[in-house]
């Protein structure tokens, strides 16, 4: 999932899923079924950023010294209070740094998302800017949100 770009998993999903759920519910008699641009935008971004996510919190677990899980062991403790008391507040203090630079980089793709036809907030802009004939005005505001998310 890493290795597709984000507009063409989008595409794909929105389009392709589509296709593939309106065959689905046919075959059942059922009738033409649409994916709304909002959550084939999500399932989309999700599955991407999902699968960044997933290495950052596998890293961050392999980083953790298997002594550690050993020694709670050799004191009498179970798998999931193992889990929970010693291995999850490490594997977090080590994956904050990679969970933050995935953060940043999932807000700015968002964007991607217009493709679709989704309105996201640089679309508005676009649209105000262009209303109101004063762009800078309203990409100002984008980019003052943008860095408040990131």
């Amino acid at each position: 999932m890493r290795g597709i770009p984000d507009l063409v998993l989008i595409l794909l999903v929105y389009f392709g899923g589509q296709r593939l759920l309106t065959t689905i519910v046919k075959s059942f008699d059922g009738d033409y079924l649409e994916i709304s641009k909002f959550w084939a935008g999500v399932i989309a971004i999700g599955f991407i950023y999902g699968a960044y996510l997933t290495e950052t919190f596998r890293g961050a677990y392999i980083a953790v010294p298997k002594g550690q899980a050993e020694a709670a062991r050799s004191l009498g403790m179970k798998p999931l209070p193992i889990f929970w008391t010693v291995l999850l507040p490490q594997i977090v203090r080590l994956a904050i740094q990679g969970y933050g630079n995935v953060w940043m980089v999932l807000v700015k793709s968002t964007a991607v998302v217009s493709v679709i036809g989704l309105e996201d907030l640089v679309g508005l802009a676009d649209k105000a800017g262009k209303a109101a004939h004063d762009p800078f005005l309203f990409f100002t505001v984008v980019i003052l949100a943008y860095l408040a998310i990131t």
